[in-house]
């Protein structure tokens, strides 16, 4: 169809468009060089269509350059640079004729044909006998010259020159970064004086070489460019363009020449070229792209400034972007962005008939045309070749390679129209038009995805709004000391027994009730860490403490989260143990780890604990109470414990005289009862009666109803096991409601027996009449662990207890007096005990024992609690 481009696919390469070095070289007649950045350059036979040969250099090729007359390429590599004769391609042009279904010959450069040694070469220039190679070295970058010997034969290429430029920080790409294509580090090409004949030594050099990197500049340009030492040498200049965006030149064969700064666009160079092209041949305009866009138009200003002499007038301007190849022809910049390939007329008329139609400066105009390239609507180019017109109506040809390994060649017909002409063609119009709904859909395009970042954006910092007014929150709680039940955001816990596959085990239930005006949604977990109250540490030195974690989905004002977690299993006696509870607002989680690290570096975590509550679960919450059924008919039948332990002692005698009969003949072989541990706590029952009486009801009715020393002491026992101690309860409480008795047997989480009982004594000396009414609080089993974790659990029950008891009168004083004056005189005895237990020479059971009796002693006379 007339007027668009069309778009040819000749060759399939093995990569995938990742490469930072893609080069397209030609000037070899039909063959074309194609580099990847890999080991492997192809060659591709323009008259077979098909990839003839395929070179493998022992390292990634970085650069190649080549020269036409002697049919050699230098290429690049991080190992050196190696020179190849391309003379043996012929035969295989050859044997390819005669058997068009051959696969590439696959040639192998050897290390024979090394002839610079210098490591990570990043780019090459050949112009005419001397070989120019770039590379960044420490702090500078370096270009060397070389000497390439006359015979084609010979490997001998002597240095004979170097240059120095320190190196700058690199700029910053910023967002661009990530939308970058294929980039180059480094741009060399040649720039000859245009008034240099064509016999001229340097100009024959200059045409011997392939002539993509060379270009030829009108002579006033030249001059003012590069100076007129420059000019009268007719010396070729070489052009530098580096990451850091500077453009450098030298005079290649001007005597104490160095290495000067021409330009700076502020953004890594990825083009340099010369267009504009006089009848004469001579370019009026030199080009240098940056990869984010930025294009620097370098002409002469005839008319100077105020009037005055020549001068070299520098435009900047942006184009869409990013750039990530380009190529000029007499009049155009054509450069691929990757989504697009576009046009840049440079031709200085149709810019000029426009700026003085509105009394507008050239230069102004100029940098305003920038901004609106044609589109060619050809996408994911990531190198292109010099273009060549190849037909009669003037269409231009273009070689390029895709993102997906694809060598494409691209016609573009001929677009311009005459200036004079006052009415554009229809195919001219319709092409318009279908550029401007094309540029339409890009922005609508881009519109689109713009308006899901700004919306992903606003909805991560109304979470992070979010999370700072959680954090205020919290944060607040913590330096008012609230009660747990007065908490926004808080915790409780019940414990509970359950069986599964004949195995008990203790199962922990959170409750987290959230009362605060926020939304608990994504990004917020609940984290919760059950560790023993003694840490300890398993022989591998790994701690035994377990964290859970439970995120969130939509946890709204009001609303309650409940969460089960395993925390011991019948059997296990590693209490009493701490649970601690924290929110955890994880930022990883809404935006992933690789954008939360790049755009909050300095955090060292990406997620942000608020602690809540940490509580403890003892023995009394880990208890297993009797069924209350069992325990009174037990209390029924049986008419007092000290019976039912005789019947239990007889029957187990006779069953150990039956089996002792079986086994000895009849002997008698009674097996001893387990030793009992028990531990006791005192309490005076008046703070007990006061402390457990009824907040709503009267004092004289409050006493009445706990008058009896029975009721007192079983709601002291329905106290102890019901009570909901920092946030922690027993999960069942039906049993413990139903206790007729004030005696409650239980198992322990280690599986031991347990008997806790309240009663009240009276304590005080015997000779004495002032006595006082005491309840005690007795833990009895047959496991020393089971009797200290239980006696623990009562004593923190107990303190707890007497937070809320007023202060007694001063007649109790000589009670607790009579009481420390036995409890010094017991420690006396207990002193001496233990000082003879580690003084004398005795066994280690024996010292053992001794210490036991000791610790017995002191769980069994405490002091009184008043």
């Amino acid at each position: 169809m007339e007027g668009r481009c069309a778009v040819e696919t000749w060759a399939q390469f093995g990569f995938s468009g990742g490469s930072y070095k893609v080069k397209i070289l030609c000037g070899f007649g039909t063959d074309v060089l194609i580099c990847t950045g890999t080991e492997e350059i192809y060659v591709f036979s323009k008259r077979e269509r098909k990839i003839t040969t395929v070179l493998l250099l022992p390292a990634a090729v970085n650069d190649l350059v080549g020269n036409q007359d002697k049919q050699l390429i230098y290429v690049a590599c991080r190992s050196g640079v190696y020179r190849v004769n391309l003379q043996f391609l012929l035969h295989r042009d050859q044997s390819s004729q005669a058997d068009a279904s051959s696969s590439p010959a696959e040639l192998k450069i050897s290390q024979e044909c090394l002839v610079v040694g210098a490591d990570e070469v990043s780019s090459l220039l050949l112009v005419g006998s001397v070989l120019l190679t770039l590379c960044q070295r420490d702090a500078s970058w370096l270009l060397t010259l070389y000497k390439t010997p006359k015979q084609t034969a010979s490997t001998s290429h002597k240095e004979f020159g170097s240059f120095n430029l320190p190196v700058v920080s690199a700029v910053d790409c910023g967002a661009a970064e990530s939308n970058r294509g294929p980039r180059k580090g480094s741009v060399l090409i040649c720039i000859h004086s245009g008034d240099v004949e064509a016999s001229s030594p340097s100009n024959a050099s200059a045409e011997s070489t392939v002539a993509q990197d060379h270009f030829h500049l009108e002579p006033l340009l030249f001059k003012l460019l590069f100076g007129v030492e420059a000019a009268l040498a007719k010396s070729p200049v070489i052009l530098c363009g580096l990451p850091d965006g500077r453009l450098c030149f030298l005079p290649l064969r001007l005597p104490g020449s160095c290495l000067r700064v021409l330009h700076s666009l502020e953004q890594p160079v990825c083009f340099v070229g010369a267009s504009v092209v006089t009848e004469t041949g001579h370019a009026q305009c030199l080009v240098a792209a940056g990869e984010q866009g930025r294009v620097a138009l370098i002409k002469t200003d005839k008319a100077g400034p105020e009037g005055g002499s020549a001068v070299a007038a520098f435009t900047e301007g942006c184009v869409p972007g990013p750039v990530w190849c380009g190529c000029m022809d007499k009049s155009c910049f054509y450069y691929s962005t990757g989504a697009d390939l576009l046009r840049l007329d440079l031709l200085e008329g149709s810019f000029a008939r426009e700026s003085k139609e509105r009394g507008e400066e050239t230069s102004g105009m100029t940098a305003a045309a920038l901004q609106s390239p044609s589109s060619l609507n050809v996408c994911r180019v990531i190198a292109l070749a010099e273009p060549a017109c190849s037909t009669a109506a003037g269409d231009v040809q273009l070689l390029g390679v895709s993102a997906r390994g694809q060598l494409q060649r691209i016609c573009l017909p001929a677009g311009r129209v005459d200036e004079g002409s006052s009415k554009l063609p229809s195919t001219q119009v319709s092409r318009s038009v279908r550029d401007l709904l094309s540029a339409i859909g890009d922005v609508c395009e881009r519109a689109s995805v713009l308006k899901t970042v700004i919306k992903s954006k606003n909805q991560f910092l109304r979470l992070l709004n979010h999370a700072v007014s959680v954090s205020f929150l919290l944060m607040a709680d913590t330096t008012t000391d609230l009660p747990i039940k007065e908490k926004p955001i808080r915790c409780h816990f019940e414990t509970s027994w359950s069986r599964l596959l004949q195995k008990d085990s203790l199962s922990l239930v959170c409750f987290l009730h959230n009362s605060s005006p926020f939304v608990l949604e994504r990004g917020w977990m609940l984290s919760i860490t059950v560790s023993p109250l003694s840490y300890s540490s398993s022989p591998a030195g790994e701690s035994s403490s377990t964290n859970f974690s439970f995120p969130f989905h939509d946890l709204r004002p009001g609303q309650t989260f409940e969460a089960s977690l395993p925390i011991a299993a019948a059997g296990d006696a590693s209490f009493p143990m701490t649970v601690s509870c924290s929110l955890i607002f994880s930022l990883s989680s809404l935006l992933g780890e690789e954008e939360v690290a790049a755009s909050f570096a300095g955090l060292q975590s990406s997620c942000i604990s608020l602690p809540l509550s940490t509580l403890t679960v003892d023995w009394l919450h880990a208890l297993q109470l009797n069924s209350p059924t069992a325990t009174h008919k037990m209390a029924t039948v049986q008419p007092s414990s000290a019976a039912a332990d005789s019947i239990q002692t007889f029957l187990s005698s006779r069953q150990l005289r039956c089996s002792g009969r079986t086994n000895r003949g009849g002997e008698s072989a009674a097996k001893p009862e387990p030793e009992k541990y028990s531990a006791s706590v005192w309490v005076s029952s008046e703070i007990v009666r006061d402390t457990l009486k009824p907040k709503k009801s009267s004092n004289l009715d409050a006493k009445e109803s706990i008058r009896d020393p029975e009721d007192l002491c079983l709601s002291l026992l329905e106290r102890l096991l019901s009570e909901d101690t920092e946030g922690v309860k027993m999960g069942c409480q039906g049993d413990k409601i139903a206790l007729s008795t004030s005696v409650a047997h239980a198992r322990g989480p280690n599986g031991a027996a347990m008997k806790l009982s309240v009663k009240e004594i009276n304590v005080g000396e015997e000779e004495s009449t002032d006595k006082e009414a005491t309840i005690e609080v007795q833990i009895e089993s047959s496991s020393l662990a089971a009797v200290c974790g239980l006696h623990h659990a009562v004593l923190r029950r107990i303190q707890t207890l007497l937070q809320s008891a007023t202060e007694k009168a001063a007649s109790t004083k000589n009670v607790q007096i009579l009481g420390l004056r036995r409890a010094l005189q017991r420690a006396e005895i207990q002193q001496s005990q233990i000082s003879g237990a580690f003084g004398e020479v005795v066994s280690t059971v024996q010292r053992d024992r001794l210490l036991l009796s000791v610790y017995q002693e002191l769980r069994r006379n405490p002091l009184l609690i008043v």
